[in-house]
């Protein structure tokens, strides 16, 4: 018994060790094409197909690959057997808004497809080529970074191949139904667009409290009031508002695909056209005009509602909901282009949120008519409403004009510019709910309310909680909104620091392109880094890191700027980040042929990859690890943990363990 019990001990204990040191690899990758044989001068669709575990994501290839994240890129080797017809194109990947990156990225979950269409120039076309890619998981905040190489020669070979003298693509019928089935495919996660959702219902509810609309709910469900059935043409009326709004959102949905959300994420010329409309809309929510269709059409619409049965009262709605568009135009402008993010479900429940909540009295006292005495009257608080939303429009209109103005370095709205912006409308915000701002279509009023007062106090919260990021505070809470750090030209913490000494041997190597955060100095070679560790004798801390890798910024942000662990690192250590994933060519002096693969490897990137793999057995990012002068381990390696307590012990068990060494 004894026996069985130490051999089950020693069973479990090789088994932890191995996972602890374990070689990951949650992606796996597979090929196709979409015509078997194909001929010459026909065109064929290469398609790459990558099964991803459980709780682990791919980034996709089609976002902006200077926003941090590593994109997946694919090289094709050039050859005369064929030629690349297009771009590469991921399909249907995930979106994502990462207040980190401050931009959004593209991902796959379980699942992820790449096509390339190429045509076939000779018999049996050789392609291939190489694909570089990461894949992270948020249960562990591992990261890791992969390049493999591809061939497609053994799925396009063929015995025979008939020269075709059409240009048209003849697919066979399994690749039709899999074309079709990808393209009906949603790669909506629904849990993503849960806060959108909630977003546009309550926009829906805002527009209730319009004078547009409010007005016209007991006028219009006195309608439904008598007759028999009355109640359920009510509930029919309520479901017409709704199947309006989101045929709305269905014909918009094809122009907000993924090219939108490209241009969104790259160009000025969409970013300055929403901050117009922006603008626009809340000059006429300030009461300076009013957004209003042709009266024709209206009066066309509620002719149509004059007929009896369904079709009358489908029209009614109809009529409602042209008649209420100066209100509620401004709301359904902004669910449509907070939409435009690629995603074809979005601008469809987006409106189907906002027509629910906005249809939801009209239903509901239709029901219950007797609800009607108790609703308040209208008054001048409906203006108030149109008011305040006006405002929060013209502040929200700024994040589009930002975004091209980061991107094309204009700098007409950094930092100090954007938060002077934002703290002046939301003071007169907070003045106006006090009631001593008035606009044109205000009534006179010489009290404030109680629900005025409270609104008043969280938006002057809001605004004090503003006024030191016009002196360098980070605002975390606001990341996603406001221009970067970088941006700002006076940074109070910055100059109370001073010039920071020097803690480092001799300039270090590629420290152009490459730096570490909170003004850490250190090293980016490792052979450096152990020259001066000796120097100075001082143990190396080793940050594994990658330019790509979200939760290594994140330990930066969150752990390290700790002042415990920022004294330990500028004070106890010299500091080396070997970038797993950096792309700058090394001279060929520098190569490495690596013991793992065998392969040889060029770039700093991919050497330093290698380094953590052979050295560590590990391939994950972030990754921290403790050296002597002699390059040998002292602790236990350090993975993702956001815990700063956990942290400082690890610094200080490294700290004790090389004391002891050296003694």
């Amino acid at each position: 018994m004894k026996k069985l019990i130490a051999f089950t001990f020693t069973i479990l204990l090789l088994q932890s060790v191995q996972g602890l040191a374990q070689i990951l690899k949650p992606a796996k990758w597979s090929l196709d094409i979409s015509v078997s044989e194909p001929a010459i001068g026909q065109e064929v669709d290469l398609i790459f197909e990558v099964k991803i575990d459980d709780q682990w994501y791919l980034y996709s290839s089609d976002f902006d690959p200077d926003l941090g994240p590593m994109v997946t890129t694919f090289e094709f080797e050039p050859d005369m057997s064929y030629e690349l017809v297009g771009e590469l194109v991921p399909v249907n990947p995930q979106k994502k808004y990462d207040s980190l990156w401050e931009g959004e990225y593209t991902y796959f979950k379980k699942t992820a497809q790449f096509k390339q269409t190429i045509k076939v120039v000779e018999e049996n076309p050789v392609v291939t080529g190489s694909y570089s890619y990461q894949v992270c998981t948020d249960v562990d905040g591992k990261c890791i970074p992969f390049e493999d190489d591809f061939d497609f020669a053994p799925l396009l070979g063929s015995k025979t191949i008939v020269e075709v003298a059409t240009t048209t693509e003849s697919k066979s019928p399994d690749s039709e139904v899999k074309e079709g089935l990808l393209s009906q495919r949603s790669s909506n996660d629904p849990y993503s667009l849960w806060g959108f959702m909630i977003a546009a219902f309550l926009a829906g509810l805002a527009a209730i409290f319009t004078p547009c609309v409010f007005p016209m709910i007991p006028m219009t469900v006195s309608f439904f009031t008598g007759g028999s059935g009355a109640k359920w043409k009510g509930v029919f009326y309520g479901l017409s508002i709704i199947l309006i709004y989101t045929v709305i959102g269905s014909v918009i949905a094809p122009f907000m695909g993924a090219e939108t959300a490209n241009e969104l994420a790259t160009n000025w010329i969409p970013n300055v056209i929403f901050f117009a409309v922006f603008v626009l809309f809340a000059l006429s929510f300030l009461g300076l005009f009013e957004i209003t269709l042709p009266n024709k059409f209206v009066n066309n619409i509620d002719k149509q509602s004059d007929k009896g049965g369904l079709i009358g009262i489908f029209f009614m709605a109809f009529t409602l909901v042209v008649v209420s568009f100066s209100c509620t135009g401004p709301l359904v402008g902004t669910i449509l282009v907070e939409s435009a993010g690629g995603q074809i479900l979005k601008p469809i429940l987006g409106m189907f949120a906002f027509s629910l909540a906005f249809a939801l009295p009209f239903t509901v006292f239709a029901l219950f008519p007797s609800l009607l005495n108790n609703l308040p009257k209208s008054g001048g608080w409906l203006n108030s409403v149109k008011v305040v939303l006006g405002l929060l429009e013209l502040a929200f209109a700024f994040k589009f004009l930002s975004i091209a103005d980061q991107a094309y370095h204009w700098h007409i709205l950094d930092r100090e510019v954007y938060l002077a912006i934002w703290i002046v409308i939301f003071a007169i915000l907070g003045f106006y709910l006090l009631g001593k701002i008035r606009f044109p279509h205000d009534s006179p009023s010489d009290k404030t309310s109680i629900g005025g007062l409270v609104l008043a106090i969280a938006t002057f919260s809001f605004v004090v909680y503003l006024i030191p990021g016009m002196f360098g505070a980070p605002l975390k809470a606001l990341a996603g909104y406001l221009p970067p750090q970088s941006s700002q030209d006076f940074n109070l913490s910055a100059v109370a620091s001073g010039p920071v000494e020097s803690t480092i041997c001799e300039v270090p190597k590629y420290a152009d392109d490459l730096h570490f955060p909170h003004g850490i100095q250190g090293y980016f070679d490792y052979d450096q880094a152990l020259a001066c560790a000796k120097q100075q004798n001082k143990p190396v801390f080793i940050d594994f890191t990658g330019h790509g890798c979200v939760n290594c910024r994140e330990m930066e942000a969150r752990v390290w700027s700790d002042p415990q662990v920022l004294q330990r690192l500028n004070e106890d250590f010299v500091m080396l980040a070997l970038y797993v994933d950096d792309k700058t060519d090394l001279p060929e002096s520098e190569w490495v042929k690596s013991s793992y693969d065998g392969k040889m490897k060029k770039t700093i990137g991919k050497k330093n990859a290698d380094f953590q793999i052979s050295r560590f057995n590990n391939n994950a990012q972030p990754y921290y690890v403790i050296l002597d002068t002699n390059g040998e381990l002292l602790i236990p390696a350090k993975a993702y943990d956001l815990n700063v307590a956990s942290f400082v012990e690890f610094l200080d068990r490294g700290k004790l363990a090389f004391g002891q060494v050296t003694k």
